[in-house]
């Protein structure tokens, strides 16, 4: 794939496993949690997570499943306050400043689209000091549908100005892509690095990723060959 950023005008990126590290959102949701739900109700950590895990698959492909207040009623568990525990995983990737501010150079539009919650956001955003280098940033929360849904980049498209046959996407999710790719969404980059602790796999259908220095040109050019 040959990508030249003179076709593209907007880059849409996802925020976890994609910008950040999924590692800190791995460990909290199948460790942390279960130790503490475990704690508060005397059980097993192995009793803990065969419940959680399967109320967590339960809510997936759903606005809920990134919802903190949600699993805060439902697990009776301060989720924010337990994220901030464990805060000090919150990274970025390798080389994602530095595609950012690639972009900025060249005057593109940027939006930080997440499924996350709007406390999660807040906690990471605090964190990593990435916020100003997004023209704007949008939760599903807000739209009401979460990017697994193919409505979803409608909604998005009367929130923000795009065209998508001049727009790219980033992201960890092949379904994601999927549903951006039934919209016309034109130029889909799959990141197989989504976690520190995770060795990467190429998609079988999307063009692949480590870090986001392979999408940055050779100085004074445009272009690059993407396999």
């Amino acid at each position: 794939m040959k990508l030249n950023w003179n076709d593209i005008d907007t880059v849409l990126l996802d925020m976890d496993g994609t910008l950040l590290d999924r590692h800190f959102d791995d460990h909290f949701w199948l460790e942390h949690v279960p130790k503490r739900y475990a704690a508060k109700h005397r059980l097993s950590l192995d009793e803990a997570k065969s419940f959680l895990y399967s109320h967590f698959r339960s809510q997936e492909n759903t606005l809920n499943w990134t919802d903190l207040d949600y699993w805060t009623e439902q697990l009776g568990l301060d989720i924010p306050l337990l994220k901030q525990e464990v805060d000090h995983l919150i990274a970025v990737h390798p080389f994602v400043v530095e595609f950012l501010l690639y972009l900025k150079r060249h005057n593109k539009q940027i939006y930080l689209v997440t499924n996350a919650h709007s406390k999660t956001l807040a906690l990471k955003l605090n964190k990593t000091r990435i916020g100003p280098y997004f023209t704007g940033i949008i939760s599903a929360h807000e739209l009401g549908l979460p990017k697994e849904d193919v409505a979803f980049w409608t909604a998005l498209h009367n929130r923000i100005p795009y065209r998508p046959e001049r727009t790219l996407l980033g992201e960890d999710s092949e379904t994601n892509l999927s549903t951006a790719q039934c919209y016309g969404i034109k130029y889909l980059i799959y990141v197989s690095r989504f976690s520190s602790t995770v060795k990467p796999e190429a998609s079988g259908s999307y063009t692949s990723i480590h870090y986001f220095s392979q999408l940055i040109p050779p100085e004074g050019e445009l272009e690059v060959t993407l396999t």
